[in-house]
């Protein structure tokens, strides 16, 4: 991913979106629409999230240290996780208001409602279409992209229910609508806040772990696998940590030529980006490759 393409794309969805948010909320409030001011609040989290994606992008740019040895790069999954929290919030505030909204109907100027709807339509498609390739290999960045696909389709269902409410005062639907979207965007910020919690908590990242013992096991060196730690630091860096018994005629040197050969395989055939192999020949022979917390390492 180019990196500079990536921060320029953040800077002008950014001032677009501050823009959209201005543009809806009067819009909201002179033509009464809850489903367009509920989309200028939408356009305003956006706005906050934006900023803290291009910040943890910023921040995950940095170089490694001897404070942090790993790098910055789960900068960029906690800005995931926080934005997937915000949609979820967003998501039922408005679902609650759309409720209250259908026993307490307000009168609505579907005119200006539509005129500010196409606006925020055009500059939300604008959006997506800015963040949509670095959308497919970074969970900071789709977090992102989710914020404008939800504003793209919110943007649809309030110019929809302008069009209804315009020609035939079908007042209804504006927070029908409102309802809908925040389902479909509950959806999506679920699953990305899953993600996300999942890289923190550093789950198995659906790597096959049969798949790592008959990748390991098929060295004629290596007796027995153990104390097996798989999990995915960041989007694009995968790591493994095991103990391994071989025999103790084994030298560092075949060893160190044997890890690096199990090393490509499993890069190859699991993606698996790097792993540390700790070589025993006694202890934990027995093992499985998952010991449980009552079975601690020394």
């Amino acid at each position: 991913m180019n990196k500079d393409h990536t921060t320029k794309r953040y800077i002008f969805v950014t001032l677009l979106n501050v823009i959209i948010t201005i543009a809806e909320f009067f819009g909201g409030i002179i033509s009464g629409s809850l489903a367009l001011l509920s989309d200028a609040v939408h356009n305003l989290s956006d706005v906050g999230a934006i900023i803290l994606s291009f910040v943890a992008h910023l921040i995950s740019r940095k170089s490694r240290n001897k404070n942090k040895t790993f790098g910055y790069q789960r900068a960029e999954t906690l800005a995931a996780f926080t934005n997937g929290v915000i949609l979820i919030v967003i998501s039922i505030v408005l679902f609650v208001e759309a409720i209250e909204r259908f026993w307490k109907p307000e009168p609505i100027k579907g005119g200006i409602m539509l005129v500010v709807a196409l606006i925020g339509l055009a500059a939300n498609f604008i959006s997506m279409w800015a963040m949509h390739k670095d959308a497919k290999k970074n969970l900071n960045v789709r977090s992102t992209f989710v914020h404008m696909m939800s504003d793209a389709l919110s943007s649809i269902a309030v110019v929809i229910g302008a069009i209804f409410i315009y020609f035939w005062n079908v007042t209804w639907l504006d927070p029908l609508l409102t309802m809908l979207v925040s389902v479909f965007v509950l959806h999506e910020a679920y699953e990305i806040t899953m993600k996300a919690a999942n890289v923190l908590m550093e789950s198995n990242p659906d790597i096959d772990l049969n798949k790592v013992n008959k990748i390991v096991l098929s060295f004629p060196e290596i007796k027995n696998i153990h104390h097996v730690h798989v999990w995915r630091y960041s989007d694009d860096y995968i790591m493994l940590d095991a103990h391994v018994n071989v025999s103790k005629d084994l030298t560092a040197g075949q060893f160190e030529k044997i890890t690096q050969e199990i090393g490509k395989r499993l890069k190859k055939e699991l993606g698996v980006n790097h792993i540390n192999l700790q070589a025993e020949c006694e202890r934990g022979k027995n093992d499985d490759m998952i010991v449980s917390d009552s079975k601690h390492e020394n």
